[in-house]
This record gives C-alpha cells, structure tokens and sequence, in this order.
C-alpha cells in the first residue's frame, strides 16, 4: 500500500513562488522596476542636472547652426533693399550678394583672431581641463578667402571685365590681396605655427579697410578707424565664440570655467569702449544728421545701434551674474544670447558696407 500526502495547494505555490521571485538577490548595477530612486548614474552633472541625450544633442547642434548660417545669409540678401525702400537711392549691382559675401568674410575674419586670442586667455587658468576645442581656423580663412574670390567674379561681372582687369581696378587688387592674404592665414593655422597666421590677418584688416573707404574726404583717417573697428569686433566675437565652446567642454570644472569667462570680460571691456569710440567717430564723418532716418545708411545704423544695446544688457547681465554665482552657467547662458545678437551685428556690418554713400542725398553733402 502506498501513501501520499494531500494535494497541493496551487494559492501557497503561487505565493510561495512570488516570495522568492522577490526576495532572489538582483545583479549589481540593476535599478528595480518601481517604487525605489536609483543612485546617481554616471550621467549626472555635478549641479544635480542630468543632459539631454547625447545623440540629440550631436544632431540639434549642426542643423540649428546651419539653420542660424541660412538666416543670416537671407537677412543678408535681402537687407540693402529693405533699408533702401523710399530712399530714392540707387542701389550699387549686387548688393545683396555683395553683402552676404561680406557677412561671410568679416565672419571668417573674427573666427581666426578669435581662436588666437582666446588661448592666451586660456593659459593662465589654473586647474583647467587638457580638453582640446577643435580648432575652426583653417576652414574659417578658406571661406573668408572664397567669399573675397566671389567679390571679384561679382564685379568682374558687374563691370564687363576679364579677371585681369578686374585685379588691375583698385577695389578688385585689394580684394585679391584679402583673398591671398586669407589663403596664407589657412595655410600658417595648418602648421605647428598658427600665430604666424597673424601676418597675413593683419594684412587683410588693412586691405578690407582701405577697400570700405574709397570716399574722397579724408579717406586715410576713415582707414585707420575701420582697422581699430573692424580688430576690436573680431577679437570680441571670435573671441566669445571660443570662450563659450571651451566653457561647454569645462562643464565638469565649474570654477575654472568661470574663471575663463571673467577673463575673457575684462578683455572684453577694452574692446567695447575700442568700438563705441571708432564708431562715434566714423558716425559723425560717415553719415549727415539731416539724412538718418531718410538714407539706407543711416537707417541700418540705426539697426546696428540697437543691436549693440542689447549686446550691451547681455553682457552686463552676464558679468552680474558671474560676480553673484558660484555657478557660471546662468552667466553661460546670458554669454550665448550675446553671441547670437553679435552675429546680427556681423550681418547688419556688412550691409553698412554696400549701401549707398548718404553724404549723395544730404543737401549740405
């Protein structure tokens, strides 16, 4: 005779079941399901936020500045013909390519100065991070010079001319000098000496000032302001460009980064007040008081003076905040809005450029 027990009861086996599945140890590394907080994953910065994925930020980054690129590229385009509209100016062939061409070089211009400004700033940061920013030079200066070798197909075309010509009329040999002199700076960023690329920089600032100023009063005093000016607004742009980028890559030293952006903001300063006074100046040679709301020129200076002050609020809100918080990423922040509106600034400069001398319309002119 065999004996067996009672039959199993299938509710204990479940619970049974359950209570192991549960208390079973789970491998290190493994957050349960619900209910518990995981500790701070390796992703967390240091100020409790946690950043997007890096896969979305590597695919937003290009498009929104290519997109910014093509906005600026567009105003350009389209600007000397809005601020020329009831004017009764004859607008210069082109000017609307003319001034995206120039958008680009001045752009070119401020990325190359601005990447050998900033490591002299970078340097004395004690505790900094050995992380690399990559360096835009090279394709900087090969664009700045495409867009001078643009400017001479345009008016070669613009005046029925062969490019021997062109080079032999005074506005045509000074933009082959930029041109050239852009080549050699790509060339000297590509060597294990980039400084020397300051040469030939120099040589571009002087060749793009005497271009701007072909007016017969006083030409010389309106060169030497434009290379004051157009100096100050490279170094200040290209130089916040690279400020902001090595900041982004120091996002794990708060304290160095912050240091890095007081730095750049003392320098920052000099180049302000370089730019109000060259400004003023060419203001009151350049432009008629009788014709500011009425000519193309005074009207995009207008646009610029605005720009300039919210540039100005934006920058001092930033060192406001960089002197209150420890933490530099509000200043950060402030930093990249005035990077943005600099941009405009750069667009409007070159619209300033081709339109039409107002000094043509004044009646004291």
């Amino acid at each position: 005779m065999t004996f067996s027990g009672p039959p199993a009861d299938r509710a204990a086996q479940n619970r049974l079941g359950l209570f192991l599945t549960t208390a079973a140890p789970r491998p290190v590394g493994h957050a349960p399901r619900t209910g518990a907080i995981p500790g701070p994953p390796a992703a967390r910065s240091r100020t409790g936020a946690i950043p997007g994925p890096p896969d979305a930020r590597s695919r937003t980054g290009p498009l929104l500045v290519c997109a910014a690129g093509g906005l600026a590229l567009l105003i350009a385009l389209l600007g000397p013909g809005v601020a020329a509209r009831g004017t009764g100016e004859l607008q210069m062939p082109g000017a609307g390519l003319t001034a995206a061409l120039r958008t680009v070089l001045f752009t070119a211009l401020a990325l190359h100065l601005g990447e050998l400004l900033a490591p002299q700033l970078i340097r004395p940061v004690r505790g900094r991070p050995r992380t690399p920013v990559r360096s835009w030079a090279v394709l900087a200066s090969l664009a700045g010079a495409a867009a001078a070798a643009g400017q001479i197909l345009r008016l070669a075309v613009a005046g029925g001319l062969g490019l021997t010509e062109t080079y032999g009329t005074r506005e045509g040999g000074l933009l082959l000098v930029v041109a050239n002199g852009l080549v050699l700076a790509a060339i000297c960023a590509a060597t294990k000496r980039p400084d020397l690329a300051l040469i030939p920089l120099a040589v571009v600032i002087g060749a793009e000032a005497l271009r701007a100023h072909p007016e017969a009063y006083s030409p010389a005093v309106g060169a030497a302001l434009t290379v004051v000016h157009l100096t100050a607004a490279s170094l200040w742009c290209g130089g916040l460009l690279y400020v902001l980028r090595t900041m982004w890559h120091w996002r794990g030293s708060p304290v160095a980064a912050r240091t890095l952006l007081g730095r750049y903001a003392r320098l920052a300063a000099w180049l302000y007040a370089a730019l109000a006074a060259t400004g003023t100046v060419s203001t009151l040679r350049r432009l008629p008081l009788d014709v500011v709301f009425t000519s193309a020129y005074g009207r995009t200076l207008l646009a610029k003076l605005v720009l300039m002050a919210v540039v100005s609020a934006l920058a001092l809100a930033a060192r406001r905040r960089m002197l209150q918080d420890h933490d530099p990423s509000v200043a950060h922040r402030l930093a990249r809005h005035e990077q943005v509106v600099l941009g405009l600034v750069v667009v409007v400069s070159a619209i300033l450029t081709v339109v039409p001398d107002p000094h043509r319309i004044s009646p004291g002119g």
